[in-house]
């Protein structure tokens, strides 16, 4: 599975593509940092962070795309570029038909380090080791989009184990009801015929 993994921000948006294999291996297929300019107006520069995912959209056909979700923020301002960011960059994929998928920074610390209270340090290392990398990806939002295209890779078959269970869960719960209410129709009924 190829997933594009998308670490939002209105100045550095991380973008990083991994491919996993069998098990839990995963390797690199690219990584950079689009930067749009603060002096620039808004709107604008959420355009051209849709063109970049575009162009990253063609270039590498993802199969999913793995954003982080905007996680609570002391500064109201960033939170609010990175809410946008984010959602430039769902709008592109949704275009396409690709499943979005969110996770939090501490799930994606802890699928990555072992711990979701790693610190940035400790996630780019953790990456730059699992795909085998010469030398840090840089700035820290590189390292962090490529976190989240391993942490979707590592949890998709468990989130998918467990939306079949719930599924299946779901359905006993809808026979079982309607046995139920079989059952007291025909208690009903046959109450209801004895004088």
């Amino acid at each position: 599975m190829r997933v594009l993994g998308v670490d939002p921000g209105l100045t550095r948006c991380g973008f990083g593509v991994v491919d996993g294999g069998p098990g839990r291996t995963v390797r690199c297929v690219a990584v950079d940092v689009v930067r749009t300019p603060v002096d620039v107006d808004l709107a604008l520069r959420l355009l051209q962070l849709s063109e970049a995912v575009e162009v990253w959209l063609d270039r590498y056909s993802p199969e999913v795309v793995a954003i982080e979700r905007v996680f609570s923020q002391h500064n109201v301002r960033t939170a609010m570029g990175t809410a946008q960011a984010g959602g430039v960059v769902a709008l592109g994929a949704a275009r396409r038909n690709l499943p979005v998928v969110f996770h939090t920074p501490s799930e994606v610390k802890a699928a990555v380090t072992g711990s979701g209270r790693a610190d940035k340090a400790q996630v780019t290392t953790m990456v730059t080791r699992l795909l085998g990398l010469a030398e840090a990806p840089k700035p820290a939002d590189a390292a962090d989009a490529l976190a989240l295209a391993i942490c979707h890779l590592w949890r998709a078959p468990m989130r998918s184990r467990l939306a079949d269970a719930q599924a299946r869960a779901a359905e006993l719960a809808r026979n079982h009801r309607a046995r139920l209410a079989q059952a007291a129709n025909d208690k009903t009924g046959r109450a209801g015929g004895v004088r």
